[in-house]
């Protein structure tokens, strides 16, 4: 009687813990996002990119989301490394990482649902419980034959991190970035974050509305280290070992002269401010003057010879 008893008390208290668990963390949004698709843009756009299906639409938008998004920031970090300036790669690297734990901490508290689940559940309530889905990323697996993402995803430790996009806030700050350090290629950076964009759209894993937060949240945190801490790139140097100083924050910031180094002192025992000056003294080109237009010294030293000159010049 016990041991048939053990099987069920077990299986409550499995069920108990899981309710528990819920209790404490947030409600799944399932209705939000869909929501503000429609408001904002009028139609579910992940729907609309992922209506027609194909196995060259499912390779172009597996390259950007499967392969090049994780290994991006070490690339961009190289290349950085090699031709930015001296400091600019633990900059980004801060960056990265603090919009990184922005994400996620809004993802715990404000979980919402993906593309995927509306089209598998509806609106239908969420809870967590529930695994993971490759959605789009499941035809990758079956064309390549390999269980990678399909349970990859299926062990999720955040099934409902849909809002914001971290694919679209680390594709944007690489493309800032590396817009920074190579301003003529811009075109090409700003192409590679649409084309992630486009992607985790199609495979069903993103709004987006979740793209323009993730996106908006990069911009933010790359202008605020821009700056404040972002080390300047200097368009004459090619490699970061070409840089003989390194100054740092943005350039709009200061004047027109270089005064970045100035901090107020004055040392009037030293003349070498005067190399190199263009006053008249130092070019040799001082006004010609007459005798008649000095001033004695002992006129501009002596009160008293203001004061008898003054009785002169009022004297009948």
């Amino acid at each position: 009687m016990a041991l048939n008893s053990a099987p069920g008390a077990a299986s409550h208290a499995t069920e108990d813990s899981v309710e528990a668990e819920d209790d404490w963390r947030p409600a799944i949004w399932v209705r939000v996002l869909p929501a503000l698709e429609n408001i904002l843009y009028g139609a579910n756009i992940s729907n609309i990119l992922s209506a027609h299906q194909n196995v060259v639409l499912d390779v172009l938008a597996w390259i950007p989301y499967g392969l090049c998004h994780y290994g991006a920031p070490f690339v961009v970090s190289l290349i950085m490394f090699i031709f930015g300036p001296p400091g600019i790669v633990p900059i980004f690297a801060r960056t990265f990482g603090y919009i990184s734990m922005l994400a996620v901490t809004i993802q715990l508290f404000f979980p919402c649902s993906p593309p995927w689940y509306e089209n598998l559940y509806g609106l239908a309530p969420a809870d967590y419980s529930m695994q993971g889905n490759p959605a789009g990323l499941a035809r990758i697996d079956k064309l390549l034959g390999i269980d990678l993402y399909t349970s990859g995803f299926k062990q999720s430790p955040v099934v409902f991190g849909a809002f914001p996009s971290l694919h679209a806030a680390d594709s944007t700050l690489a493309a800032l970035f590396m817009s920074l350090v190579f301003p003529r290629l811009k075109p090409l950076f700003v192409t590679y974050t649409l084309w992630m964009w486009w992607a985790t759209m199609y495979l069903s894993h993103h709004y987006a509305v979740d793209l323009v937060c993730g996106g908006l949240l990069a911009t933010v945190a790359f202008y605020f280290a821009k700056t404040r801490f972002m080390p300047r790139v200097q368009t004459d140097k090619m490699f970061r070992w070409d840089y003989d100083y390194v100054e740092y924050g943005d350039s709009s910031r200061g004047y027109g002269y270089d005064l970045a180094g100035y901090d107020g002192d004055v040392n009037l025992d030293s003349d070498e401010w005067t190399v190199g000056s263009s006053s008249s003294v130092s070019s040799g080109s001082l006004s010609p003057i007459d005798d008649h237009y000095t001033w004695e010294g002992e006129a501009l030293a002596s009160p008293a010879s203001d004061i008898e000159s003054g009785r002169h010049m009022f004297s009948p």
